[in-house]
């Protein structure tokens, strides 16, 4: 029996022709991943899709372009997420919570991301300023129209499908804050969190954050623990993903402490590379470990390490020290714990 025939578009007859497109619209230094998009394009002639199908990857193509254009000029600025119901009234505490978050976030550094529409997302983006927002809006049979703090802003992006919409809330999210919501804003929760405990998104600070009297989360923290955790659907480490707040202050301490010490992570080949402010002491390695023994492939220590190598393409986080963790990939929960250690160190 003969083999299958080879794809054309696999057996690099047309590699030159579309590395010369490349060249003519200006050349670039990833030539060798857009050479990889635009041949899986083609291949949707052979495949001969259906337009309905196409539709949805040209859509999704093109939203997610435009939106990584946008943030591309913020990339150095960090930004805090903001979920929350569309419903809240301006008078309602929460709306005023979230406006006062905002405004505290926005004073340490931090740009704030909503989705642009009203309630929470507009309390969150008055307190933060138009100049400090992002606003990151949906298509709905029923007009969501952006609030006015957002509305005509060069940051506002609007999305067709959730998905796209999702994927830029926490790919550009160096913390998430989540107020009492609908389906959507525990729809966004459980995403966060799914990402973060299987290693699907960085790991960066959620905050559930409620009015002083309010029982929304801690109730969803109890279905949590006597649901998902006692049936062992979830591991105890799972729990320390998240901090439950009643308080702005609180809020916005738990967000930039994540990044007292802690700066940034890459993996490289086996290790997850932890960029840090300050360099470790010998003790320090020491004691991480002792302490987090667990969370090592078999036979292998941590170690203080320089820039590597490999990451010569992010020269401006060259000069900051390393700790090469072998980490395992599995217990992201005790990995949170481990970079709240490192936080504790003193300076």
């Amino acid at each position: 029996m003969s083999p299958p025939k080879r794809s054309s578009f696999m057996d690099g007859k047309l590699d030159d022709q579309i590395m010369s497109l490349i060249e003519a619209c200006g050349g670039s230094e990833d030539a060798d991943l857009i050479k990889e998009m635009i041949i899986t394009s083609l291949k949707l002639v052979e495949h001969k899709e259906n337009r309905g199908d196409l539709k949805i990857l040209t859509r999704a193509m093109r939203e997610l372009r435009y939106a990584f254009k946008v943030f591309s000029a913020y990339r150095h600025i960090r930004k805090v997420t903001v979920f929350g119901s569309s419903r809240t009234s301006e008078d309602d505490p929460a709306y005023q919570l979230a406006e006062r978050f905002s405004q505290l976030v926005v004073r340490r550094g931090y740009m704030v991301i909503t989705g642009a529409g009203d309630g929470v997302m507009k309390g969150a983006q008055a307190g933060a300023g138009r100049e400090m927002s992002f606003g990151a809006n949906i298509v709905l049979p029923f007009e969501q129209v952006p609030n006015e703090y957002i509305l005509d802003d060069p940051k506002l992006v609007t999305f067709r499908y959730f998905f796209t919409r999702k994927l830029m809330f926490l790919k550009e999210a160096h913390g998430v804050v989540l107020f009492p919501g609908g389906f959507g804003t525990l729809d966004e929760c459980f995403e966060a969190m799914t990402l973060i405990q299987t290693g699907k998104t960085e790991l960066v600070p959620v905050v559930l954050l409620d009015v002083p009297s309010g029982t929304y989360w801690h109730r969803w923290k109890d279905y949590v623990e006597h649901e998902l955790l006692k049936q062992g659907m979830i591991s105890p480490e799972d729990v320390h993903l998240f901090r439950l707040v009643h308080d702005e202050r609180e809020a916005v301490e738990e967000i930039t402490h994540f990044y007292h010490l802690y700066h940034s992570s890459r993996y490289v080949d086996d290790h997850l590379v932890l960029r840090l402010e300050r360099r470790p002491t010998d003790a320090h390695v020491e004691a991480l470990n002792a302490e987090f023994a667990d969370l090592l492939t078999r036979g292998k220590r941590i170690v203080a390490s320089d820039a590597l190598p490999e990451e010569e393409n992010e020269p401006q986080l060259r000069h900051l020290p390393r700790l090469l963790v072998p980490f395992n990939r599995r217990q992201f929960g005790r990995l949170r714990q481990l970079i709240d250690r490192i936080n504790s160190w003193p300076v």
